[in-house]
C-alpha cells in the first residue's frame, strides 16, 4: 500500500498538474485565432537553428557530467552519456522527474558501478542547474526592475506601482532569508524527529553531490559547460522570438524575462514542463505588451501560439531524440553483448570504452 501511495504521489499528482493547467489553459484560449495566427505570424524556418541549438545543449550537459562520473572514477563513453541525456528528457514526458534516476540507474548499469554514487553525481549536476536558476532570477530581476516598476506605475499611480515592487521585493528577501536559516538549522539539527531526520539526510546528500564539484579536476570546465548549457537554453527562446511578429523586437532583457520565468514554471513537477510553461510565457509577455496583464481570457492568441508552438517544436524533438537514444542504447547493449565494446570496473582501471 506505502508503495502504491508513493507512486500516486511521485507520478499521479505530476500528471494531474498537467492534466489540470492544459485544461485550464485550452479552455482559456481561442484556438481559431492561434491557427490563424500560426499561418500568417510565424517564421518557421528560425527553428531549424533553434533545433540545432537544443540538441547541442544535451551534448554539453552530457559533457558536464562526464568530470562529475570521472572524478568519483566511472569512465562511460561520451555516446553513452548523451544517450542517457535524450532518453532523460524522453522518459519526464511521460514520468516527470523520473528521467534523472533512469539516466543514473542506466549508466550505473552500463558501467557496472554503484547506483548510489551515480545518482549522487546527477544530484550535483541538478543542484547545479538550481543555483544558475536562482543567479539568473537575481539578476534579471534588478536589470529589468525598470520595466516592472513603470509597468505598476501605469497602473497604480505615480507611488502605487513603486510601493508594491518594493514590498515584493523586500518580502522575496525576508522569506528568502528565513528559508536558508530553516535549511541551516535542519541541517545542523540533532533532533530524532523522522521528518526532521529525512530531511537532514536529503540536505547532507545534496550537499555532499554538490561539494564534490568543487574538488574535482575540471572544475572550471565545469563551470564553462554549464555556461554553455544555460546560454543555449536562452539563446533557443531567443533565437525563436524572431519567428514571431509579435516578439521579434522584444530585446534580450524581455526575452531574458521569459527565459527566468519559464525556468521556474518548469520547477512544477509536470509533463515536459506542460501548463507551467506556457502560463509563464504568456504571463511574461504580458508585462511587454503582448497580450494584457493580468492576463485576461481568453489569453491573447499571439502570446498563445508562440508558447504553444516553441513548446510544441521542443516537445517533438525530445520524442526524436528519445526514440534515437533507446534504438542507439539497444545497438549498445548489443555490441557489449558480443565483446566488441569492452566494459571495465571501477576496481579494473579506467580501461578503455567505445
Amino acid at each position: 500500500m506505502k508503495k502504491i501511495i508513493s507512486a500516486l504521489l511521485k507520478y499521479g499528482i505530476p500528471i494531474a498538474i498537467s492534466v489540470g493547467l492544459a485544461w485550464f489553459l485550452s479552455k482559456n484560449v481561442d484556438w481559431g485565432a492561434i491557427k490563424q495566427s500560426l499561418s500568417k505570424d510565424v517564421n518557421y524556418w528560425w527553428f531549424v537553428p533553434v533545433i540545432i541549438v537544443s540538441i547541442f545543449s544535451h551534448i554539453f550537459r552530457a559533457l558536464r557530467w562526464r568530470l562529475q562520473l570521472r572524478a568519483i572514477g566511472i569512465h562511460p563513453s561520451l555516446s553513452a552519456l548523451v544517450n542517457s541525456i535524450f532518453g532523460t528528457y524522453f522518459v519526464n514526458l511521460l514520468f516527470p522527474r523520473l528521467g534523472e534516476v533512469w539516466r543514473s540507474g542506466y549508466i550505473a548499469n552500463r558501467e557496472k558501478a554503484s547506483f548510489t554514487q551515480v545518482l549522487g553525481s546527477m544530484v550535483g549536476d541538478r543542484l547545479s542547474d538550481t543555483v544558475t536558476v536562482g543567479l539568473l532570477t537575481i539578476f534579471t530581476f534588478f536589470i529589468a526592475q525598470d520595466a516592472f516598476i513603470k509597468f505598476f506605475d501605469q497602473k497604480g499611480g505615480d507611488d502605487g506601482g513603486s510601493m508594491f515592487t518594493s514590498w515584493v521585493f523586500w518580502l522575496l528577501v525576508v522569506l528568502g532569508v528565513l528559508g536558508v536559516l530553516a535549511l541551516v538549522w535542519i541541517f545542523r539539527s540533532k533532533s530524532e524527529n523522522k521528518i526532521i531526520a529525512k530531511l537532514r539526510l536529503m540536505l547532507r546528500n545534496l550537499w555532499d553531490g554538490f561539494a564534490a564539484i568543487g574538488k574535482m579536476d575540471g572544475k572550471w570546465m565545469f563551470l564553462l559547460y554549464t555556461v554553455l548549457i544555460w546560454g543555449c537554453y536562452f539563446l533557443q527562446l531567443y533565437i525563436a522570438s524572431f519567428a514571431f511578429s509579435c516578439t521579434k523586437d522584444l530585446g534580450v532583457v524581455a526575452i531574458l524575462v521569459l527565459f527566468v520565468l519559464s525556468s521556474i514554471g518548469m520547477a512544477v513537477p509536470s509533463n515536459g514542463g506542460l501548463g507551467p510553461w506556457q502560463f509563464a510565457i504568456i504571463f511574461g509577455l504580458t508585462l511587454y505588451g503582448v497580450g494584457a496583464f493580468p492576463p485576461s481570457t481568453p489569453y491573447d492568441p499571439q502570446a498563445s501560439a508562440f508558447a504553444w508552438l516553441v513548446w510544441g517544436v521542443q516537445t517533438c524533438l525530445l520524442i526524436v531524440l528519445g526514440v534515437y537514444a533507446f534504438i542507439s542504447m539497444a545497438i549498445d547493449r548489443k555490441r557489449i553483448a558480443q565483446g566488441k565494446t569492452v566494459i571495465k570496473t571501477q576496481s579494473q582501471g579506467e580501461g578503455m570504452t567505445i
